[in-house]
């Protein structure tokens, strides 16, 4: 018997899906009988071994990789455009960003419910995804990154999590903090030594984390790379992306 066509698996897909014949003839412009003979034959080839049907929407969804995104960008005067940016950005890549601010926090809560209960969002967020990916550009002070995105980092280590980075700041974190040279070595201007061992990052993020010199496109290429995964043009990478990124 002849392996199932093209043709045949793309009704099969759209059966999936949950559509009638009826409403597949509509789709695709053909004559429900038709579809039906189609679908008919489709079955015989599955008894009789010749075609596997291909997954479920649900068990395609499932297989595809979660990608936490950590980072400062929650503080941006633009956040929740930014988190659709990232989102959107990560679906070009085939992959599911999921982005602190998805959470939904109900009205009424005290500050510190509502801080409790961010907390146990993302915690939650981390621990279901399967990539945690970072931006831990400088934020309040040269050579530092955001403290709660270092949280998450050492998080998602202890988790075992792979954890990916990316950062625009150029050099080591001793070329960008200012400091003077003394006799114990180099000294901040608040008087504490500052690390050189040649990273662009404490070494408790560069030794935990695969940091990656560029922004969250550069990042999210060497991951798909890493794994496989495939790239599409996404319409905010060819408009709008530097618009969305400078402000805030």
């Amino acid at each position: 018997m002849a392996r199932v066509t093209v043709k045949q698996a793309s009704l099969v897909e759209l059966a999936d899906r949950g559509m009638t014949p009826e409403e597949i003839s509509a789709n695709i412009n053909t004559s429900t009988g038709t579809v039906r003979a189609q679908l008919t034959r489709v079955q015989r080839k599955v008894r009789s071994g010749d075609f596997s049907p291909p997954p479920l929407p649900i068990e395609r969804a499932a297989s595809r990789r979660r990608i936490y995104l950590a980072g400062f960008d929650v503080f941006r005067t633009n956040a929740v455009e930014y988190g659709r940016y990232l989102a959107d950005l990560c679906a070009s890549f085939g992959v599911d960003g999921i982005y602190p601010l998805d959470a939904s926090v109900p009205n009424g809560m005290s500050p510190s419910d509502r801080a409790a209960r961010i907390y146990r969002s993302n915690i939650e967020a981390i621990r279901a995804c399967d990539i945690v990916m970072a931006n831990v550009d400088d934020f309040r002070g040269p050579g530092e990154a955001d403290s709660g995105t270092a949280f998450e980092i050492g998080f998602a280590a202890a988790l075992q999590k792979d954890v990916w980075a990316y950062t625009t700041n150029e050099g080591t974190v001793l070329d960008r903090v200012p400091s003077r040279l003394t006799s114990h070595g180099e000294v901040c201007e608040r008087g504490f030594l500052v690390e050189d061992f040649g990273l662009s990052k404490n070494l408790m993020i560069a030794c935990s984390a695969r940091i990656v010199t560029g922004d969250v496109g550069a990042c999210l290429t060497e991951i798909a790379t890493k794994y496989g995964m495939g790239s599409t043009p996404s319409p905010y990478r060819q408009a709008g992306e530097s618009e969305i990124r400078s402000t805030g």
